[in-house]
């Protein structure tokens, strides 16, 4: 099985992609109908969250089997340490190691019910998101990822502190790190230069989501931990009872930030998809990101 890195190696930028796993045969129809809208673009790879219930859980293992099994995409899947013992979480690993699956994104999980809630972890399971990285890595042949926070993780007391944290994750064994949601290309190339202040080199990927509703605005500000700046609401808030218009200008907005982004070196542009294809396809074309037969 091809693994993320491999896929980032090339000269020209490429983009992957993430989706959220199903609830029921409604959603997943629709998480279908999108994974095969953009197999064709061939994105560098895919990804599909994981919740912290159970029937979430249950959707990612059976989604990520059905993409390894059934379509040409190189499958990433989510791993959290939430309500998990160790023993469930090797479980887990061999399950997807069985299938195919040999890229891990592995977290340690936000509360259920309440992202800024107390940590608990399970008595027999795990505190950090490093001890995943290194139990990943102690199973087998895995290529692992982390998360990255632009604006620091919400318990981090300061950027410094989170660089800290950050370059143990690294040192423990992952191979990359994906940013969460920000809003200016200043603000990733900011954390990529904390990270290479820190003496390490791993590939730092950012995050995106196609801005298309003013629902999707006030998501990105929600899972940033940041205000939005002053200049973007300026270019969307005047538009948000023009559906149309509001989705033209944030498509434009996105596309900007990506062209940035690109500039800079970016090796892979991860775009978080609600499990629809269309702003990410419109996104991807302008930036030529497209291979030749789709």
């Amino acid at each position: 099985m091809t693994s993320v890195v491999e896929r980032l190696r090339g000269d020209a930028p490429v983009f992957s992609v993430e989706f959220f796993p199903p609830r029921d045969l409604a959603d997943e129809a629709v998480l279908w109908r999108a994974i095969r809208e953009l197999e064709p673009f061939d994105p560098a790879y895919m990804s599909i969250t994981y919740g912290a219930g159970g029937s979430s859980r249950d959707g990612t293992i059976r989604s990520i089997a059905r993409v390894a099994t059934e379509t040409t995409l190189v499958p990433m899947a989510h791993l959290t340490a939430v309500n998990h013992s160790v023993a469930e979480l090797r479980n887990v690993i061999g399950w997807y190691a069985a299938v195919g699956v040999r890229n891990i994104l592995a977290l340690r999980g936000d509360p259920p019910g309440d992202v800024y809630g107390e940590w608990v972890p399970h008595p027999e399971g795990l505190t950090y998101a490093e001890e995943l990285v290194e139990l990943v890595r102690s199973l087998g042949d895995f290529c692992v990822g982390v998360s990255a926070f632009p604006y620091g993780h919400p318990r981090s007391a300061d950027l410094d502190e989170d660089t800290k944290y950050l370059v143990r994750k690294f040192k423990a064994g992952a191979d990359f790190g994906i940013a969460q949601l920000f809003f200016a290309p200043e603000d990733f190339l900011r954390l990529r230069d904390r990270v290479a202040a820190a003496g390490c080199d791993k590939l730092l990927i950012p995050g995106v989501m196609p801005l298309t509703t003013p629902r999707t605005l006030r998501t990105t500000v929600r899972l940033s931990g940041a205000p939005a700046p002053k200049k973007l609401l300026e270019r969307l808030e005047p538009l948000e009872d023009d559906p149309a218009a509001f989705r033209a200008e944030g498509i434009d907005v996105v596309t900007e930030l990506c062209e940035r982004l690109i500039a800079e070196g970016v090796p892979d542009l991860h775009f978080y998809t609600f499990n629809r294809s269309k702003a990410t396809r419109e996104v991807i074309r302008r930036l030529g990101l497209v291979p030749a037969r789709a």
